[in-house]
């Protein structure tokens, strides 16, 4: 940070960096953080998705297209999400890497091709942003808890246990939590916090006529679903806790979920 900077208000801010945006957790996360007084960016490979053009409009968010599982896609995003807004103190990885054509397939005649894809879509691609994240948080200067930045992995149930018919999903959300737990070692005593964060749950977001629905489990009754602006409160209140309580692992499930 530049002497300049130092002065700055603007620069000071705590600048988020949501990887995987879409409708659900990553826009809830968008409009909270940023309601918070944060400068926040959303990658996805399809940038102009209308809920995304509509997060600029109504919250100056800031949207770039990048295919989270290439390596050089990965580093261009960040290099611009600095230059357009400052080091990012907030970075969330939301890409499960879920494919329709691997999904509820048994081990038999799941195609090896699409196993490899979950995997890159999903542990690989959590790599690559924690990897870019990490390298920049730790010149961040700490804050007055002494804290560099936090790094906050969305996760699955299946992180947790493997399902039939599911087995390379479960591979890439086993994967992934490995990931985050060894760089919670590495980092956190560096004033890095890393979160990893299974949701056990449907996830209804909110449609147009103010229901919350899930395309496979249908509308949300008596909060039998997890609500993505929940989700995002939980991830702030993971990047504002204290270091002397960091939390690793929190799951998140409604409380009717069977477990």
């Amino acid at each position: 940070m530049s002497e300049s900077d130092e002065h700055d208000p603007e620069r000071l801010r705590d600048v988020a960096l949501i990887v995987g945006g879409g409708p659900g957790i990553s826009a809830s996360c968008a409009r909270l953080f940023s309601n918070n007084g944060m400068r926040v960016a959303i990658a996805a490979r399809d940038a102009d998705k209308p809920v995304l053009q509509a997060l600029e409009k109504t919250h100056g968010i800031r949207r770039y297209a990048c295919d989270a599982s290439e390596p050089v896609a990965v580093e261009q995003l960040f290099q611009q999400a600095v230059c357009d807004l400052g080091a990012p103190t907030l970075v969330v990885h939301n890409i499960d890497g879920r494919m329709m054509g691997i999904f509820r397939k048994g081990i038999i005649e799941a195609d090896p091709s699409l196993a490899l894809e979950v995997l890159r879509n999903s542990a690989f691609s959590a790599f690559l942003v924690g990897q870019q994240a990490a390298r920049l948080m730790r010149d961040n200067p700490p804050n007055e808890h002494g804290t560099k930045g936090t790094i906050i992995f969305t996760n699955a149930s299946a992180a947790l246990k493997g399902f039939p018919l599911s087995g390379a999903f479960a591979m890439a959300c086993q994967a992934k939590s490995g990931l985050a737990q060894s760089m919670a070692r590495e980092l956190m005593p560096e004033g890095i916090h890393i979160a990893n964060v299974p949701i056990d749950a449907a996830i209804g977001w909110t449609q147009e006529d103010g229901s919350r629905a899930h395309r496979l489990a249908g509308t949300a009754v008596d909060d039998n679903m997890a609500d993505p602006d929940r989700i995002a409160e939980t991830y702030l209140q993971l990047h504002r806790q204290h270091r002397s309580t960091w939390a690793f692992e929190i799951v998140l499930r409604p409380w009717v979920e069977k477990w």
